[in-house]
């Protein structure tokens, strides 16, 4: 099951009267259960898909407790930010053994390619919407990105 349906079946039973809603399809089987919220403001509808072989992306619907000590807040980065233009795989070089695209430091130009985003089993090379020289790498190779999320910094 794609991650937009998911999606639209979670935000569908968190604003119905609909406690809890289990589907079956030929991938899999999800389960959203909907209990009461800890807060008003925080939905609690969560999410479970196993299908057998697959690891389950459970998005987090919850609200999560809040720490007692507030983590330290760092300063946005200054610069152009690259952000994706897609959800899927953040990949650095176009094979495991290759040379990265751009590495901290790399001077780019406009409509370089900078990574790969893989979406769907297709690879999007992902190209430079500004030239500069790249001051920071946001992502891990192989790291899970969804859409506007930021990539890189350029200065």
């Amino acid at each position: 099951m794609d991650l937009r349906k998911l999606k639209t079946l979670i935000d569908l039973v968190s604003e119905s009267n609909v406690s809890e809603l289990e589907i079956t399809e030929a991938d899999g089987k999800v389960r959203i259960v909907k209990g009461a919220p800890p807060a008003p403001a925080a939905p609690a509808a969560v999410a479970v898909a196993a299908p057998p072989g697959v690891a389950a992306a459970v998005p987090a619907a919850a609200a999560t407790a809040p720490t007692a000590a507030a983590p330290q807040v760092e300063a946005p980065p200054t610069g152009h930010t690259v952000k994706s233009p897609m959800v899927g795989t953040f990949y650095r070089s176009s094979s495991p053994g290759a040379k990265p695209f751009v590495e901290i430091g790399s001077e780019i130009k406009e409509g370089e390619p900078i990574c790969i985003i893989e979406a769907m089993k297709i690879m999007n090379e992902i190209e430079a919407d500004k030239s500069g020289v790249v001051s920071k790498i946001l992502c891990e190779n192989g790291q899970a990105v969804e859409f506007g999320q930021p990539l890189f910094i350029i200065e």
